[in-house]
């Protein structure tokens, strides 16, 4: 087994195990809390260019599976472990995660003190960072690896939207379940498009449960090439990177706005809805990545366990009159809900899709079917949903 270094941009230095290719990569260095659900937190595009630290210390246990997929690949930059997996087991796994992460090119390290690494973090926010494998790690290997950590730009200013978008196409996919995995739409009730700025999948399925006939685009499709499709409703995905450069979707959502479709918008879809409405974004310090926090409804006071993963928020200062707060986080007090209080329109920063964590906030999709209903009903057309 290799050896590996882990480099930060303040100059910590980190040794372990290798878990995954020989190499290097470089990117932000972030903390997630989840104790299960890891292969879809790798393969979920928003962590593109992400090293991620799993302070769960029993990660990898259960192997892989190629359903659990939220998209076609690892987008994650590295992956940092407390311990390796000597044995995993799971009637569901395919392989190992070793075998994953070298089949997927992603350069990992493991046998490191996990609890110092968050610590550092928690104090000093995130930052650059580098995992360098090899056989043996030699001194400049370790000056190396904080070199390239300090040489890594941050995620500020970055448009990595268009990065991880994929192609246009129709999704028809359900949700899966024990005795036939998963399933397709049957009779549609309602047309969506969804935007793809690193859409999971598990979000396309609830939305086909729902009964959506869902048409994926590219990030940067235009307001134009959306209302030829006459949907019902647009969706705004998830995704990596800073939302402020994304002018293209910017431009489009207050077109969607100005024209009283429903948008619902998630994560990074969520703070491109904020922008388009007027108001503003900002780095975090060290972000909300996990399946475990806490998130109250400030209409009903009900708190909500949810699955997050995001380095960017609203600024709540800035949100204009006719856009309102409707979710705050139990941790920071930062804006994970909005809603437009003169279109039907809404975000919500956190993943009410789960895939994985808890199914709490599921209700914001049928919140989202509602609203093209009313809107339906409002356009003198029947409503089409009982």
């Amino acid at each position: 087994m290799n050896s590996a270094v882990l480099g930060l941009e303040d100059g910590s230095v980190f040794y372990g195990k290798s878990i995954g290719i020989e190499g290097e990569s470089s990117g932000e260095i972030v903390f997630n809390t989840a104790m299960s659900g890891y292969q879809e937190i790798l393969t979920d595009p928003s962590y593109r260019k992400q090293i991620i630290t799993f302070t769960y210390p029993q990660i990898g246990n259960t192997g892989i599976n190629r359903e659990d997929y939220e998209s076609n690949k690892v987008w994650a930059s590295g992956l940092v472990l407390r311990t390796i997996p000597k044995l995993s087991s799971n009637w569901r796994k395919e392989e190992s995660l070793g075998d994953f992460l070298r089949q997927q090119n992603v350069v990992g390290i493991a046998e490191v003190d996990t609890r110092r690494l968050t610590t550092l973090l928690r104090e000093k926010g995130s930052m650059g960072a580098c995992v360098l494998a090899k056989e043996v790690i030699s001194d400049e290997d370790e000056k190396r690896a904080v070199f390239l950590a300090r040489e890594f730009p941050g995620l500020s200013g970055a448009d990595l939207a268009k990065e991880v978008s994929g192609p246009r196409r129709v999704w028809n996919e359900t949700t899966w379940n024990l005795s036939s995995g998963y399933g397709s739409l049957g009779k549609a009730k309602r047309k969506v498009v969804a935007y793809d700025f690193g859409i999971k999948r598990n979000i396309l399925r609830i939305l086909a449960d729902l009964g959506c006939d869902l048409l994926v685009v590219p990030a940067d499709t235009t307001y134009e090439e959306v209302i030829a499709e006459n949907p019902d409703g647009v969706f705004l995905s998830n995704g990596p990177g800073d939302p402020e450069p994304c002018d293209y979707a910017i431009d489009a959502i207050k077109l969607f706005l100005k024209d009283k479709i429903p948008v619902f918008g998630i994560c990074l879809g969520h703070q491109l809805l904020a922008l388009a409405s007027g108001a503003t974004t900002e780095k975090m310090v060290h972000g909300h990545h996990g399946a475990n926090h806490p998130v109250q409804d400030l209409k009903t006071g009900e708190v909500l366990i949810t699955s997050q993963n995001h380095g960017f928020a609203v600024n709540e200062e800035s949100l204009p009159p006719n856009l309102q707060c409707t979710h705050k986080s139990l941790f920071d007090g930062t804006v994970q809900g909005i809603a437009r209080i003169d279109t039907p329109a809404f975000g919500f920063q956190g993943h009410p899709e789960a895939s994985p964590g808890p199914n709490d906030c599921v209700i914001l999709f049928n919140r989202f079917m509602k609203s093209m209903s009313i809107s339906q009903k409002k356009d003198g057309e029947p409503q089409k949903i009982a």
